[in-house]
Formats: structure tokens, C-alpha cells, sequence
């Protein structure tokens, strides 16, 4: 019985830990966009980064752009998916009054 479950629990937990080697840790991250950037390139860059393993988390509506969690190469592509609108990705982080800042998600 014992070996049963131990086959069971690594079957299961496998696929994730060869998924954090081949595509390295998630970054949370903010994707913004310049003011005159056309949805589409934005659509295209969500569709991109999901097909790559990230996730999209949240999409803003008063600027162009979103907030992801995704591995390294995934955001690296982002990136080159057009010249004429260049992604600013920046990693999401905490920022208080005093102005210290903490970097990951939903830190309180």
C-alpha cells in the first residue's frame, strides 16, 4: 500500500517539478504598453504569454496592459513580439508610503 501512494504522489508531483526546471521560477510582473499601442498587439502578447506558461492575473482598463505571473523565457519573448510597441515589464511590487518596497503579490 505504501508503495502504491509513493507511486501515486510522484506521478503527480513529476510533471510540476520538470515543469519549474525546463521554464525556471514565475515572476510576477506589470505589463504596460505605450498610450498609442493597438489592442491587438496587447491580445497577441496575452495569447503569447499563456501559450508559454504564464498567466494572466489581471487587465487594466485605464492603462494599456496586465499583470502576469510567468517564467522568465516566457517574458523574454514578450519582448520581441513587436518593435514599433515595446512592452515595459516591470516585477509587481508592494510600494508603501514611506516608500519601502516589497517585492510578490498580494504581500500584506
Amino acid at each position: 500500500m505504501k508503495i502504491h501512494i509513493l507511486t501515486l504522489l510522484w506521478a503527480f508531483l513529476l510533471p510540476t517539478v520538470l515543469a519549474e526546471i525546463r521554464l525556471g521560477p514565475e515572476k510576477a510582473v506589470l505589463v504596460t504598453y505605450p498610450s498609442k499601442t493597438p489592442g491587438s498587439i496587447i491580445e497577441k502578447a496575452i495569447l503569447a504569454l499563456e501559450s508559454a506558461g504564464g498567466k494572466i492575473t489581471h487587465k487594466f482598463v485605464l492603462i494599456k496592459g496586465f499583470a502576469a505571473t510567468a517564467p522568465a523565457t516566457a517574458l523574454e519573448m514578450l519582448s520581441s513580439l513587436s518593435m514599433d510597441f515595446v512592452p515595459r515589464i516591470e516585477e509587481d511590487q508592494m510600494v508603501t508610503a514611506d516608500g519601502d518596497l516589497s517585492s510578490g503579490v498580494n504581500k500584506a
